[in-house]
Order: structure tokens, then C-alpha cells, then sequence
């Protein structure tokens, strides 16, 4: 008997049929609707205004006159010698490190409690009430940020403050009248506890929902091998939740890089000897008030730039941190 073999196109000439597929009406939409727009609209709305930044940054622009000379680095030479503008961006720099960390440890703190917090024995669940905690720390979030800065400025108003008052009220005299917002030793944390206060329910209610997709019977592992609150929320709810954690960091972080809202709220004037400017008020007020707008945005592309790079370094905390894990994991 007689077996014929029969030999296989190669693989190359397999490969090469495949890529010269055809171009058909189907392909051709759906790159036009799914790349080939939304690549457009990034272009004009997010690369093109930068760019165009870019190039006011090196200019005089008063910002009402079509007439404008390039001065090309000047104006960010100007800007390292600025005091008042080194000042804001320390002041950010401070936001940045102090609001996100301690709004996501609060919340997740809550979110810990109101799914996991509950009694060490039976099922894994939250402490009693749990779901009126949770709508009761949402509920600063449903208030649009403007409204939250300003009514705190009546809070910390020196004189007719419902803080002052209840403070004098309990016997605490050395606060009649005093300026929380007012004082150079009171001003940022106030701004910040502002701050943290309108954040902490969006991630509190991010966190729960993070949290109820990790598996239970991680919980119920480490309650049977005696693991406390403290250790089952580092050594389980945080590495499983990492990435949400790292989202709300970079979220926060532009915030608290911006926080133009709650500052101008607060303390439109930057508060004494500038303890609570940012760099956007700075910029507003250079803008807007001294008509400096290639100045201005010389300051805004150095913001750009601050938050891009802040959102490197979580990005890069985030990967090594995630990298120290696995390979503990291996181990």
C-alpha cells in the first residue's frame, strides 16, 4: 500500500495570507468609530491646547490683545524666582502629600468597618448599621465642592463660627474670636480637614465596592489562623485592592494639586502670608487680576507638568510595590 503525503503550506506563507486580509466595511468602521475618532478628538482637545499652551507660555500675551512677543524660557525663568509662586507650589506639594494619604486611609477605614468590621464570629460582615454609615459618610460628596468651601468658611468664621461657639460654649475660652483660617499655624490643616472631609465618602462607598469582590474565604482563612483586624487589612483587603488604592491616590493627588475650588472657597486672598495659596489661585489672580496671561500660563504648564509627574511616581510606587509581592508570593 502506498501512503502519499501531502505537505502543509509553510508557515510564512500562512502568516503573509493572514495580514493581507481584506478591507472590509465592517473593519474599516469600526477602526474609523472605536480608533480613528477618538484619536482625533484626543488631538484637538487634550494634545493641541497643550501645545498651544506651550507656546503662550513663551510670550507676553496680555490675554486681550492679539499682539504678543516671544520671549522664549523667560517667563519660566521668571517663575524660579517668584517667591510667591515657590511658596504655592510648596503649598501643593504638601496637599498632595497630605490629602490623599489620609483621606484613603479614613476611607478605608470606613469601608473596612461597614464590610468586614463586623463580629469575629459567623458570617464576614459589617458592623451593625453598617448601611447608614455608609450613605452617612457619602452624603459630603453629594455636595458640589463650592457650596462644601464655603459653608466651612462660616464654620471658621472667627466671630459668629459655629466652631468658636460650641468650642467658648464647652469652656474652651482661648478660642473666642480666634481665626482658624486666619492664623498661619491653622490655616492648611483647616483647608485640608476641608478638603479630606467632601473626599472621604466618594472612596469610602469606591473602597466597599472594591472590598466585596475580594473572595470571603480569604477572610475566613486568616479569622482561623487568629489574624487581627490590623493584619487582615494589610495583609489581605489592601494587596487585593491595590489597584482601586492606586487609582484613588492619583485621583486625590490631581485634586489636591488643584484645589482651586476649595482654596478660593476658604481663603480667596491665599490666606496669611500666603499659608494656603496654590498654584492656580497664583495663577487666577496673574491672569486675571494683572493681566499676565503668557505668565500665567507659564504657571499652568508647570502644573501640567507637576501633576503628570506625581501620576508617574504612584504609577511607579504602585508597579514596584505590586512586583515586592509576587515575588514574596513565589517565595
Amino acid at each position: 500500500m502506498t501512503i502519499t503525503l501531502t505537505s502543509t503550506p509553510a508557515g510564512p506563507a500562512r502568516t503573509g495570507r493572514r495580514r493581507r486580509r481584506k478591507l472590509t466595511f465592517d473593519r474599516a468602521s469600526f477602526m474609523a468609530v472605536f480608533l480613528v475618532l477618538p484619536l482625533t478628538i484626543f488631538v484637538l482637545f487634550v494634545v493641541s491646547p497643550f501645545v498651544q499652551a506651550l507656546y503662550f507660555a513663551m510670550t507676553d500675551w496680555s490675554g486681550f490683545s492679539p499682539d504678543m512677543a516671544f520671549v522664549g524660557l523667560d517667563n519660566f525663568t521668571k517663575l524660579l524666582h517668584d517667591d510667591v509662586f515657590l511658596r504655592a507650589v510648596r503649598n501643593n506639594v504638601l496637599l498632595a502629600i497630605v490629602v490623599p494619604f489620609v483621606t484613603i486611609v479614613v476611607a478605608l477605614a470606613i469601608a473596612t468597618m461597614v464590610t468586614v468590621g463586623g463580629p469575629t464570629k459567623g458570617g464576614i460582615r459589617g458592623v451593625r448599621g453598617s448601611s447608614f454609615y455608609r450613605v452617612i459618610s457619602f452624603f459630603p460628596y453629594a455636595v458640589p465642592a463650592i457650596v462644601i468651601g464655603l459653608i466651612w468658611a462660616q464654620v471658621f468664621d472667627p466671630a459668629r463660627g459655629l466652631l468658636n461657639g460650641v468650642l467658648t460654649a464647652v469652656g474652651l475660652d482661648g478660642f473666642q474670636d480666634f481665626p482658624w483660617l486666619g492664623d498661619t499655624a491653622t490655616a492648611m490643616p483647616a483647608s485640608m480637614f476641608v478638603m479630606i472631609w467632601g473626599c472621604v465618602g466618594f472612596y469610602s462607598v469606591l473602597f466597599v465596592a472594591a472590598i466585596k469582590g475580594v473572595p470571603a474565604e480569604l477572610y475566613e482563612a486568616a479569622r482561623l489562623d487568629g489574624a487581627g483586624r490590623m493584619r487582615t487589612a494589610m495583609a489581605i483587603t489592601l494587596p487585593q485592592i491595590r489597584d482601586n488604592v492606586q487609582t484613588a491616590y492619583i485621583y486625590l493627588g490631581i485634586l489636591a494639586l488643584d484645589a482651586f475650588v476649595y482654596m478660593q472657597a476658604l481663603n480667596p486672598s491665599g490666606g496669611p502670608n500666603y499659608a494656603t495659596l496654590t498654584m492656580s489661585q497664583e495663577l487666577y489672580m496673574v491672569a486675571f487680576r494683572k493681566g499676565q496671561f503668557g505668565y500665567a500660563t507659564a504657571m499652568g504648564v508647570v502644573l501640567a507638568v507637576m501633576t503628570l509627574l506625581f501620576a508617574a511616581i504612584v504609577f511607579t510606587v504602585g508597579r514596584v510595590a505590586a512586583g515586592r509581592a509576587e515575588g514574596s508570593a513565589r517565595r
